[in-house]
This record gives C-alpha cells, sequence and structure tokens, in this order.
C-alpha cells in the first residue's frame, strides 16, 4: 500500500511538472520597449508617452527606458515630469550626447511643466549618456526581446549602431543589436504620393543619420509614416475631461489653441508608433512590405523588392482610430495597488 501511495503520488507530481512546463510554453512574454524620442519640437510626443504608460499600466508591455534624441535643455526634466506623474521614477533616462539636434518647444510647454511638476531629473547632465544606456540595457535583455519605438530623430540609433565593443559587452553595436533588438518601430518617413519628394521632419533634422540606420539596419524596421498621424486627431477629448492637475492635459489645454490648424486636436505621428510596437499593427493598419530607400536630402523613396522594412496603411476608420488613441492618452496614473489615482480628478 505504501509503494502503491508513493507511485501515485509521483504520477501526480510528473502530471503538474508536465503542466507548468506546457504553460510556460504557451505564456507569450510582452513587448520590452524602449521609446526614443525627441520631446519637445512638437508635442504629440507627449500623448505618445502617456500612451505608453497607459499600455504598460494594463500590463500590454514592459518600459525598459525613455531615451533622448534631441539636446534641448528641458528634454530630461520632461521625461522625468512624465514618467514620475505615471509612477515611474526610477525608469531610465538618457540623453544624446555629441553632436545633435537642440529644440525647445516654440509654445514653451517644456519649460512650463518642468517648473511644474516634481521630478528627479533637472538637467541633461543628470541624464545617463544614450548610447552607453542602450548597451547596457540590451546587454541584460533576452536575446531578440527588445523593440525600440523611435519617434524622433535617427542620432541615438546611428551612435548604436557605430558603436565600438566596451567594459559592458565585447560586441559592435551591430552585433549588439542583432543579437537583442527584436525590431524597431518608427514614426519616419513619407509612403504615400508625397513619398520621393517630401522631407519627413525625423529624418531630415539629421538626415545622415538616418541614412546610415536606414542602409544598415540588421533587423526589421516598420514605418509609420507622415501621412498616417496627418490623419488623426486628438486631444480635445483630454481637454473635456474630468483630469483636473495632469501634465498631459496641461501641455495639450496649452498648445491646441495657439495654432488653428490644431482646432480639430493635435496630428497625431507619435501615438501610432507607441501603439503598434505594443499591440501590433492589426486591427488598426495593414502593412506593405519591401524596404526604405534612403536619399541624404532627407527624402525617401521604397523598393517594393525588399523584405526588411514594412509601412503602414490605415485600416481602422479614422474616427475609430482616434477614440483609441484619445482613450489611452486619457489615462490615469496608477497606485502602488494597482488602481487609477482619483485624486487626480476632480
Amino acid at each position: 500500500m505504501k509503494n502503491f501511495a508513493c507511485f501515485i503520488m509521483l504520477i501526480c507530481a510528473l502530471f503538474v511538472s508536465a503542466c507548468s512546463q506546457q504553460k510556460s510554453k504557451t505564456v507569450k512574454l510582452v513587448p520590452h520597449i524602449i521609446l526614443d524620442t525627441d520631446i519637445g519640437p512638437d508635442y504629440d510626443d507627449v500623448g505618445a508617452i502617456a500612451l505608453l504608460h497607459a499600455l504598460a499600466d494594463s500590463g500590454a508591455c514592459t518600459i525598459l527606458a525613455t531615451i533622448a534624441s534631441n539636446q534641448s535643455p528641458y528634454i530630461a526634466a520632461n521625461l522625468s515630469v512624465l514618467n514620475t506623474w505615471f509612477n515611474r521614477p526610477n525608469l531610465p533616462i538618457a540623453v544624446v550626447r555629441g553632436n545633435a539636434v537642440n529644440l525647445t518647444a516654440w509654445q514653451k510647454w517644456d519649460s512650463v511643466i518642468a517648473a511644474d511638476y516634481p521630478h528627479q531629473l533637472t538637467s541633461n547632465k543628470q541624464a545617463e549618456d544614450a548610447v552607453t544606456l542602450y548597451r547596457k540595457i540590451l546587454a541584460a535583455q533576452p536575446d531578440s526581446s527588445v523593440t525600440i519605438v523611435t519617434v524622433g530623430f535617427f542620432t541615438n540609433m546611428a551612435n548604436l549602431l557605430q558603436s565600438a565593443p566596451d567594459t559592458i559587452l565585447p560586441l559592435t553595436g551591430e552585433a549588439l543589436i542583432q543579437k537583442k533588438v527584436k525590431q524597431i518601430v518608427s514614426m519616419a518617413g513619407r509612403f504615400d504620393s508625397g513619398m520621393g519628394s517630401f522631407k519627413e521632419f525625423n529624418v531630415v533634422k539629421d538626415s545622415a543619420s538616418a541614412k546610415v540606420v536606414f542602409d544598415r539596419w540588421p533587423t526589421p524596421i516598420v514605418f509609420s509614416g507622415f501621412e498616417i498621424g496627418m490623419n488623426l486627431h486628438t486631444g480635445l477629448p483630454l481637454l473635456d475631461s474630468s483630469v483636473a492637475k495632469s501634465p498631459v492635459k496641461d501641455v495639450f489645454a496649452r498648445c491646441i489653441p495657439m495654432s488653428k490648424e490644431d482646432a480639430n486636436g493635435r496630428m497625431s505621428w507619435d501615438q501610432t508608433a507607441v501603439l503598434v510596437a505594443v499591440k501590433g499593427y492589426q486591427p488598426y493598419f495593414n502593412v506593405v512590405k519591401g524596404r526604405i530607400i534612403s536619399n541624404i536630402d532627407g527624402s525617401n523613396g521604397w523598393d517594393s523588392t525588399g523584405k526588411r522594412d514594412a509601412y503602414l496603411v490605415q485600416q481602422m476608420p479614422v474616427p475609430l482610430m482616434e477614440q483609441v488613441l484619445n482613450r489611452l492618452m486619457m489615462h490615469r496614473p496608477m497606485t502602488k495597488h494597482g488602481s487609477t489615482d482619483s485624486r487626480k480628478e476632480r
């Protein structure tokens, strides 16, 4: 009887182990995201960061870092403000070093939220070097697990690609990217009838770096082109919401009235790249596969015979797409107990 009981216990243990192994095989890992942003020249970056934190709070992704491709004097502080607001004050922040674009917001929202909200970093000097942080984070991640979302200039991407082996890891930047990065999802370029003559802002402001990346990047790139965000307007529901004090709401409330083109809401380029990086392109978009053709003047073409890249084509009706983006942008911070913070409401 004793032997029979032991046999039954062994069978049960093997069954539980097999079930656990099967479950572990079917668990889908959420995307691990690094956001690379030029936050400052435009304010759709603020909406994109709000959207990213909302998706992370829902368990849809893990944010590894927020990294700046712009040397605006407020950029580290702005990233710190937004990460702190969404209860991630210790999220790593880095800023591009060396030759780079330096642009502030003409509406001055970047200095306003830096003055009005708590944050740990007060100057760019307190932030890490972008390439150093990239190499450190990528080295610690599982192979082919990291999605980089670029919603700004390609300076950091080119610098990382061309980086040499160091004390962090004895791999070149290209080898490190090939080993650790799953894909880039980028708001860049144009892929409709304006393709070939139009110079999209994120590309043309550092076209030399963009060309290095487009020509040499070793993993897939998904592009959300200018034509996608141009037709999507967000922010007005945020202004009408009951949230009383929020840096996201403050930015949109300040900036929308300053420009006639924003009367129906701000054009929403960067939010689409974040959404696709986390949730995938369906049911929001279709894709056209190929490879980007990079021109040194900042314009781009498309090689339909290529295999590395894809660009988005709108599928979901624009009004429904705007509802998706607005809803995520209105997300309130999560408390330590996992519920939204009702203190931020009237």
